[in-house]
């Protein structure tokens, strides 16, 4: 039996019996006890490999693995409670690409730059780059995907550029490194697989990337980068 079936047979097994006891129980005979006439004396015998109708499961195996899958449920609970667009009667593409990108940018699948060219609450033309997982980490997206605000670019983003007052700011953020003295124009370098991200329409947008303009209503222009990284963790 290689690793992996093994490893698929004790979760066949951890997930069957609640408690260890539950599984020694499982491999003892009637025979066994008419014999032994003691429940715990065939429990240790099971447990030492002695007797028993399967393989042999150690307790501390059989106590990490069910820790491990109870982890990894309450994890996928909590991810799935975290989906602030979850249950949200939301109707524009934009907040829809959003949604559908909500999750995978959470747990670090995919990494999604933003960006979005509209008027400011003074009237103003801006326009930025946004790092979408970056961004849900910092703030409560529940406001945008309920309609109450409009996510908008703001100077603390990748890249924040007001066309009324000509004030143009860039930072990197935890996710990509900002390169802003590109003769050819603006690139960010994604810092898990130091692969570059091309955001200028007329280039392609880079290796392992797409960019997908959405049509809203909600704004003048909206694009969305993705970013799938290759490099194993």
């Amino acid at each position: 039996m290689d690793q992996e079936e093994g490893l698929k047979a004790m979760d066949n097994i951890v997930t069957q019996f609640n408690t260890y006891e539950d599984f020694l129980d499982s491999q003892i005979t009637t025979v066994d006890l008419y014999y032994l006439e003691d429940e715990t004396l065939a429990r240790q015998l099971v447990e030492l490999g002695h007797r028993g109708t399967g393989e042999r499961v150690k307790r501390e195996d059989f106590e990490a693995r069910k820790a491990a899958i109870e982890i990894a449920r309450l994890a996928e609970r909590t991810q799935k409670k975290t989906l602030t667009s979850a249950g949200k009667d939301i109707q524009d593409n934009f907040l829809t690409a959003l949604a559908m990108r909500e999750e995978d940018n959470r747990n670090g699948k995919l990494s999604s730059v933003i960006f979005i060219r509209d008027r400011n609450s003074h009237g103003q033309e801006i326009s930025g780059y946004i790092d979408y997982a970056h961004r849900l980490k910092t703030e409560d997206f529940e406001v945008y995907f309920s309609g109450k605000k409009r996510l908008l670019p703001r100077p603390k983003d990748m890249s924040f550029y007001n066309w009324d007052t000509n004030i143009a700011v860039c930072n990197s953020s935890p996710n990509y490194q900002v390169i802003a003295d590109n003769p050819e124009g603006l690139l960010f370098k994604f810092k898990r697989d130091r692969k570059i991200l091309n955001v200028d329409p007329k280039e392609k947008p880079g290796d392992n990337s797409t960019r997908i303009p959405i049509p809203t209503e909600l704004y003048i222009q909206a694009v969305i980068f993705d970013h799938i990284s290759r490099r194993k963790t």
